[in-house]
């Protein structure tokens, strides 16, 4: 251990053994202690000791270099003097050092062991000016307030820099105390000018002491909240041991299984934390209050909701086509467009559910199509009622502030399928109503629209559920009474009623095996032949479907099972045509509906109701009288106007023909739509009641083989309607041979089914002229004049027949 010497000042050019420095920038009249271990600087060290112990001290431009070349050193530096030295075992020497004074590297030299250097002295500017002078006091107010603020500068340096008067050493006392970058205290060692040194010692100080606030500010904060949770910890230990007083000690454990099902359950962020917030709120309340319950069954139904789990589409095509073609018999279109979606999905691996609305009458297969398609595709398989539902709650859910709140069935649905991508049936949309609590309807259209549900918002959840994966079906019977804005989100598939083939293939196929099973009689116990089901489709059912269908079946199979279930047990029975009454009773229908004798003022129209298409009588009757129309059969607006320009236009036409201008002032005209009890309204029966009509005012019989449907305009126009494939069906059924429709509706003939267009003569007309030309049984000759007729109660002659 040596004694530091006092040597004056360098005053001129001078070589000094060099130390490198890694981590450190010394200035004059700083004091501190190193460590020196690389060899060099070891060895520069031992010649220092060995002279006058002066070193020159040079910062690295980079910490981490180990052999630091000529060009890695500052040119800037301090001279220095050893005081105390102490060696150590491992070679290393610990130095106290005291800087002298700023020097600047002319050249580096390289000794025999060590790094040398040819210095020269840097002269400094202390010139007294005011502005060195009130930054001096600046500097000296803001380093007091860093030091206050900055524990790790010793408040020992304020006294140590009161006492000094040099403003160089004053600064360079305040840079040697600041926890700065290196490189920023090397700039201020190599700023001679004492004004610009002061002025960035003022920019730093400043910065650091905001930056000190900001540090100040956080360390408040987290001590805050490092307090809070130490008092919550306290809080809830306590509240642990009052709850294993009052024998409340399995709720932390329900707790925690909440918790644990939480994470597990893949609910999405946003979702997660709101179900966390609940379970702390769940914590902090007695399991006793009514509010713990809410809370309880609300957790319970977000963890139990399908958020990630799916269930793997069936995408083999051919096997999909066989169980559809297996579980329906026809159905063609929604067939085709099911296998079309599922293409799309086995090439994409990424579609929105698709969303099909199921148009028809009843009992054609709608909602077991519904179930066949899941069946089929390996989804789950849900189903809700939507048959007047009037509240919009029963979609979107009600609000937790209600008592017995619960989710929508939207969302109950899902829930209980268990996968976020069943096919969901919504039965019976058509007949939605609402009230004073919303519209149900309206509720639908962000449930049924591929770019809103998404982010389906149930009021009950409060957070959003995808369930645009969802395959959506809805079923209707009719269209008009769906809102446009919900008709519009829905691709439309209709389900024509059933032709008498396709029932008999059905029934022999699908609904006879499933009777004789839930009625416990083998096949080989009942025979019943075809022609024998042609007779109770025809005579025992009347319908677009096959429900009542279903049920004749089911009487058959009671009857025969009592017979098997008897003391004396019938061997194999047989139901023939002859004994089929005895069974079913006599016949409730006949072959046809259509009247085939030939009468006046009698027209064969076409209805299309939510049952499907049907035949409608219109009979037509004139009296004497004063002129009046006279309509019965619970006509709607719009039927008894179509009744009215029927009327004129017939009436034109009897001027044509001259009946007498007094003709329509002496009779009243009698329309009736038989089946009184029955609400009937529509367009498009204008075409039968002119027919009706004109046969009634030319007495000329209309032929009971043809059918007809289309609105009538005041000039005879033959306008287009809707429910061609229904009521084209039903005019089949019928018995109907040919069919008259307008022309704007001959491009629906091309859809109609095959048996359709071979077993009916379809004819499309333009004109009313046209109608009656293929409708009456005799041709209205335009060049002969009608007379009034004689006898009954027109008068005493009668017209003369046109040929």
């Amino acid at each position: 251990m040596g004694r530091m010497e006092n040597k004056p000042i360098m005053e001129s050019e001078q070589i000094f053994p060099v130390v490198p420095l890694r981590d450190v920038v010394i200035f004059p009249s700083m004091a501190t202690a190193i460590l020196v271990g690389r060899q060099p600087s070891v060895n520069a060290v031992e010649r220092a000791i060995e002279t006058d112990k002066i070193l020159l001290v040079i910062t690295q431009k980079n910490p981490t270099d180990n052999d630091p070349g000529f060009e890695d050193l500052y040119r800037v530096g301090a001279i220095v003097r050893i005081g105390l030295f102490f060696r150590l075992p491992d070679g290393t020497i610990k130095l106290m050092l005291e800087g002298v004074s700023r020097v600047r590297v002319r050249d580096f030299k390289q000794m025999e062991n060590y790094l040398a250097a040819t210095v020269v002295p840097i002269e400094e500017e202390d010139a007294m000016t005011r502005e060195v002078e009130a930054l001096t006091r600046k500097v000296e107010a803001l380093f007091t307030d860093y030091v206050r603020m900055n524990h790790r500068v010793p408040n020992e340096v304020l006294l140590s820099l009161q006492a000094i008067d040099d403003r160089s050493q004053v600064a360079d006392t305040v840079a040697a105390h600041l926890m700065i970058r290196n490189d920023v205290k090397q700039r201020l060692l190599e700023t001679v000018s004492l004004e610009e040194r002061f002025m960035m010692l003022s920019r730093i100080l400043s910065e650091e002491l905001e930056i000190l606030r900001v540090e100040k500010d956080i360390d408040e904060k987290v001590s805050n909240q490092v307090q809070k949770s130490q008092k919550e910890l306290f809080l809830h230990e306590k509240m642990k041991v009052i709850r294993d007083e009052l024998g409340h000690g399995d709720e932390m454990e329900v707790y925690h299984e909440l918790k644990r099902k939480i994470r597990k359950s893949g609910m999405p962020r946003e979702a997660q934390k709101v179900a966390f917030k609940e379970l702390e709120r769940l914590r902090m309340m007695s399991p006793m209050t009514p509010e713990a319950t809410v809370v309880r069954n609300y957790l319970d139904t977000l963890i139990a909701l399908p958020w990630n789990a799916r269930t793997k589409d069936n995408l083999d095509i051919d096997d999909v086509k066989k169980k559809l073609d297996a579980d329906h018999y026809g159905l063609t279109k929604v067939k085709e467009r099911i296998l079309e979606f599922l293409s799309v999905v086995k090439l994409v691996n990424n579609l929105k559910g698709p969303i099909l609305c199921f148009v028809g009458p009843p009992g054609v297969g709608k909602t077991s199509l519904g179930r066949s398609i899941a069946d089929a595709t390996g989804r789950r398989f849900v189903r809700v009622s939507l048959g007047g539902t009037r509240d919009e709650a029963e979609i979107r859910g009600h609000r937790r502030t209600y008592i017995g709140s619960m989710p929508g069935r939207i969302i109950q649905g899902l829930k209980t399928a268990g996968t976020k991508n069943p096919v969901f049936l919504l039965d019976e949309i058509d007949k939605l109503s609402s009230d004073f609590r919303g519209d149900p309807s309206a509720a639908l259209l962000e449930v049924l629209d591929p770019e809103q549900n998404k982010r389906f918002s149930d009021n009950y959840l409060e957070v959003e559920f995808d369930v645009s994966e969802v395959m959506f079906i809805t079923t209707a019977n009719v269209m008009y009474t769906i809102p446009p804005a919900l008709l519009d989100r829905m691709e439309i598939i209709r389900l024509p009623g059933y032709l008498l083939p396709e029932k008999i293939k059905i029934a022999e196929k699908f609904l006879l095996p499933k009777q004789l099973r839930e009625h416990g009689i083998r096949q080989d116990q009942l025979t019943l032949s075809e022609p024998t089901m042609k007779e109770i489709i025809q005579k025992y059912t009347r319908e677009s479907g096959v429900r009542n269908l279903e049920r004749e079946l089911a009487t058959i199979c009671r009857k025969v099972a009592r017979k098997l279930a008897s003391e004396t047990p019938a061997g194999k029975i047989r139901i023939t045509k002859k004994n089929l009454e005895n069974y079913l009773g006599i016949p409730k229908y006949s072959e046809s509906e259509i009247d085939r004798k030939i009468s006046v003022g009698v027209g064969t129209g076409l209805a299309w109701t939510e049952a499907g298409g049907e035949i409608l009588n219109i009979e037509v009757t004139l009296m004497p009288g004063k002129g009046e129309l006279i309509l019965t059969g619970q006509l709607g607006d719009v039927m008894q106007e179509s009744a009215k320009i029927a009327l004129s236009y017939a009436r034109t036409r009897a001027r044509i023909l001259d009946l007498g201008n007094d003709f329509f002032s002496t009779i009243d005209v009698h329309i009736h739509v038989p089946e009184g009890a029955i609400p009937k309204d529509g367009p498009s029966a204008g075409v039968v009641i002119g027919t009706a009509l004109v046969s009634a005012f030319f007495d000329i019989p209309v032929r009971r083989d043809i059918a007809m449907t289309g609105e009538l305009t005041l000039r005879g126009k033959v306008l287009p309607i809707g429910g061609i494939n229904e009521k084209a069906v039903a005019a089949l059924r019928a018995g109907v041979k040919i069919l008259l429709l307008p022309r704007g509706n001959e491009k629906n003939i091309k859809e109609l089914p095959d048996e359709v267009r071979k077993k009916m003569k379809i004819i499309v007309v333009e004109s009313m002229d046209e109608v009656l030309e293929h409708s009456l049984t005799r041709k209205l000759d335009w060049g002969v004049k009608h007379r009034k007729r004689i006898g009954g109660f027109f008068g005493d002659q009668a017209p003369k027949s046109a040929n």
